[in-house]
């Protein structure tokens, strides 16, 4: 009798479970492929591939159709776009421009159909823009248990003229987003160069160099505060910093040292500031992912209790889809920090964009602030 009521109590437990499960079907329709085209998903959860380009492949199941089904947690906010294994390779909207994410609730099982006649590979069309000021490419910096990265390196205008000054330093992360439009992900860069370089010429701030760090396809979980991204702050710590230090003329102290980037980015930014206040004093933070699905940074700050540290950090979001997701967290965020002693305006800065979305168009139209807050005469 007693076997049997467990027997029981499990079967209704897994039947619980099964029940907060759902199947989501998506369908990809892509006459210009051919039969030997591989198409994958890209998207924010396991099942999807954690937004990794060559993880989640499709299969094909009749002609110009490929499919998979993903089982994910009842009431799932998914977000995906569809690639050909790489994001060189993703699908275009309808009218071949880089769209935004196809987002989800996936509240019962659904099936989604997306029909794609354009990928980024094959569709030629022009992209505006160029790269402002002297720009210097460095490639292969590694260390064990990391993919290689490659970083630019952006000299202020007066550099050359100025044998004898050394100038702050503001390292970024997604390097390929940051000043050439043409290697963004979205055809949109930051404009960091044509920002920098004005704020510069009309003296509203010191010049400063700006190093630019690409990100790769492990971008999910180095910028995490995972064993990968312990180890992507040990490359810029140990390996890209000293480089620069040792070939730039730069001010080599942590007052004189910034980081930044934007959605992982963000919480990579702010992990890089609180784990070595002394190599970096500035942190960028744009859009956060303090406390999203797994991840939960403001716990860890929370729990420190090391002393206040000398850091002047610099918060933003939009209030646009994903923005309204992550604002709580910057909202938690924020209240830690002034529990813990930092006080607003002074050494931290918020501003919040009530209509700016989640992409480099939006963190364009910002990236002078903090500029000017962290080198700001």
């Amino acid at each position: 009798m007693k076997r049997l009521l467990i027997w029981i109590i499990c079967f209704i437990s897994a039947a619980a479970l099964a029940q907060d499960k759902v199947n989501v079907t998506l369908n990809v329709v892509s006459p210009t492929l051919n039969d030997t085209s591989k198409v994958y998903v890209a998207g924010n959860v396991k099942a999807l591939g954690s937004w990794q380009p060559d993880k989640v492949l499709l299969n094909k199941t009749t002609k110009d159709i490929w499919s998979v089904t993903v089982s994910v947690d009842k009431g799932t906010r998914l977000e995906y776009k569809f690639t050909k294994g790489s994001w060189a390779t993703e699908a275009l909207g309808s009218d071949s421009s880089i769209p935004q994410n196809t987002t989800i609730f996936a509240k019962n099982d659904t099936t989604v159909l997306a029909t794609i006649f354009n990928w980024r590979d094959n569709f030629n069309f022009k992209v505006n823009g160029q790269v402002t000021g002297k720009v210097f490419y460095h490639k292969g910096f590694v260390l064990d248990g990391l993919k290689p990265r490659d970083i630019f390196v952006w000299l202020p205008p007066n550099y050359e003229e100025q044998k004898g000054k050394r100038f702050p330093v503001f390292y970024m992360h997604d390097g390929q987003n940051l000043i050439d439009p043409r290697t963004s992900n979205t055809f949109i860069d930051w404009q960091v160069d044509e920002v920098a370089d004005s704020l510069i010429r009309t003296g509203e701030v010191e010049a400063f160099i700006v190093v630019g760090m690409n990100n790769t396809d492990d971008r999910g979980t180095e910028y995490n505060n995972t064993h990968l991204g312990k180890l992507y702050e040990r490359l810029v710590v140990e390996k890209i910093k000293p480089f620069i230090d040792a070939n730039y003329r730069t001010l080599t102290d942590a007052k004189n040292t910034a980081v930044g980037g934007s959605s992982m980015g963000g919480l990579i930014s702010m992990l890089f500031a609180w784990d070595y206040p002394n190599v970096f004093s500035k942190a960028a933070c744009f859009s956060p992912a303090f406390k999203f699905t797994n991840y939960n940074y403001v716990n860890v700050v929370a729990e420190d209790k090391s002393p206040k540290k000398d850091l002047l950090l610099y918060i933003d979001n939009g209030g646009v889809g994903l923005e309204n997701i992550l604002q709580p967290g910057v909202d938690e965020m924020v209240n830690v920090l002034k529990e813990k002693g930092y006080v607003e305006n002074k050494d931290f800065q918020v501003f919040i964009d009530k209509d700016a979305e989640h992409n480099e168009a939006a963190w364009a139209k910002r990236v002078w602030r903090p500029i000017k807050f962290f080198f700001g005469k």
